[in-house]
């Protein structure tokens, strides 16, 4: 797996499934998450059409971690 980040505009995000949490009440208010390559790539559900930004699976899991962990509940 490589940690070396492709330019997000050199990326085909037109096959990514993109996903949203279900705490998201199913409106546009959330982002959205997809697999494109061997990266995660995020979005703005209300932006769809702007290039998502990429990250390295490590950069989730540390990220998710963090969340779990409570780290961002200030932000809420």
């Amino acid at each position: 797996m490589s940690t070396t980040k492709p330019d997000p505009v050199e990326l085909d995000f037109s096959g990514v499934t993109w996903e949203k949490s279900p705490f998201s009440g199913g409106n546009d208010n959330c982002v959205e998450f997809g697999v494109v390559d061997e990266f995660i790539a995020i979005r703005d559900s209300k932006r769809p059409e702007q290039t998502p930004l990429v990250y390295t699976r490590d950069e989730i899991k540390a990220m998710v971690a963090g969340a779990k962990a409570g780290a961002f509940d200030h932000l809420a």
